[in-house]
């Protein structure tokens, strides 16, 4: 029936994205750790949710399709992205050798304004190419085999995944405070980021050497 369909569609656009968003990469880690400082966890978690809302409608809307058939641009992202997701686990692995970091978790939320820390979101999603490849080479090169009426409410789904995992990321960290209050906790988060960084960095540049000898 046209009501089922319809359901379906809005189904497979929230399980795509939300398969993509919930795999740990930069901004998860980042809204995490902010998330456990309580530092402007409202203005990220905003700022998250309308990059989202940019980019997979425009990959939704065919930039994906055209991104997915141009292999210099594919090389570029996963590239320079690798090259970002090394600089950041550098220095979740230096902050892990320093620690100390405990002191903070109740980190006091005037540190920064709420633009600082818009514009600091910014920087840690749009400069990362790897979201360019889940938003909008993946999730568009999915949306592109729909059919014509279909992309709108493929779109619904995948931006409703999106702004359920964010505040339940963003809030939901307020409920380990009590373990993070402890500096070896810190510690093996900033770790266990900086290999999960690292761990990326080397599937794009894989990624990349294979599109270039493919």
């Amino acid at each position: 029936s046209p009501r089922l369909s319809i359901m379906h569609t809005i189904l497979q656009g929230f399980l795509v994205s939300g398969g993509l968003i919930v795999a740990i990469g930069a901004q998860n880690a980042f809204v995490l750790k902010q998330g456990l400082r309580r530092w402007h966890v409202l203005p990220i978690i905003l700022t998250c949710f309308l990059c989202d809302c940019l980019l997979i409608s425009v990959g939704v809307f065919g930039l994906g399709a055209f991104i997915s058939q141009s292999r210099t641009a594919s090389v570029a992202l996963a590239f320079v992205g690798a090259l970002f997701l090394l600089v950041y686990g550098a220095r979740a692995w230096r902050s892990a050798w320093r620690g100390g970091t405990a002191l903070v978790v109740d980190g006091d939320s005037t540190q920064g304004s709420p633009w600082q820390a818009v514009l600091l979101t910014l920087a840690i999603t749009l400069l990362n190419p790897h979201v360019y490849l889940d938003t909008v080479v993946i999730i568009g090169g999915i949306a592109g085999t729909l059919s014509p009426l279909a992309p709108g409410l493929f779109l619904l789904g995948a931006v409703s995944a999106s702004a359920l995992w964010f505040f339940a990321l963003g809030y939901g960290a307020r409920l380990l405070i009590p373990l993070f209050r402890r500096p070896v906790t810190w510690r093996l988060l900033d770790g266990i980021i900086g290999v999960i960084m690292w761990g990326i960095a080397y599937s794009l540049v894989r990624y990349g050497i294979g599109l270039m000898q493919g």
